[in-house]
């Protein structure tokens, strides 16, 4: 098995049927749902219900369950994107430091230009700089970054299950 990059092997993807997409479809609408109207829901019993959704989480499709967050309602009044420039096989290092910094919401390693792209959410235009200039720019291995701020956000529609 190949490495994910995060120090654990990759699973190849579960195959899924027509049941477990109806599942994880009425999931991404509803996390909060109860089994049993999960099961009503795509028609199948509660047992195979919870054994469905056991496999689901066991192989990795479903890695949790979690609220959505209105950021600026939060407190969380600026967004931005910041794309960061690092030396050779230093992603494992980076990302480790940059997953321990309040206000980063996701990491990822892109190609291009630049090798990561990071989500920020801060309170106010100040901690974003304090951020950017102060935390992730003193990470070892971080040659550069570039940041642009987020002015309106919108959700697509995702994946068709």
């Amino acid at each position: 098995m190949s490495d994910t990059g995060e120090g654990w092997p990759a699973r190849p993807a579960a195959p899924l049927d027509d049941v477990d997409r109806a599942i994880i479809a009425e999931l991404l609408r509803d996390g909060r749902m109860s089994v049993r109207n999960l099961a009503e829901r795509v028609h199948i019993s509660r047992a195979s219900a919870y054994a469905r959704l056991a496999r689901l989480l066991d192989d990795g499709v479903i890695t949790g369950f979690t609220a959505e967050l209105a950021p600026a309602k939060a407190g969380l009044g600026t967004s931005a994107y910041v794309s960061v420039a690092i030396e050779q096989n230093t992603w494992r290092q980076v990302s480790a430091r940059l997953r321990e910094i309040a206000y980063v919401e996701h990491i990822a390693m892109v190609g291009g230009d630049y090798d990561l792209l990071v989500l920020v959410r801060t309170p106010d235009n100040e901690a974003l700089r304090h951020m950017v200039l102060e935390r992730i720019q003193d990470i070892p291995g971080v040659r550069a970054t570039r940041t642009w701020l987020v002015f309106d956000e919108a959700r697509g529609r995702g994946a068709e299950w």
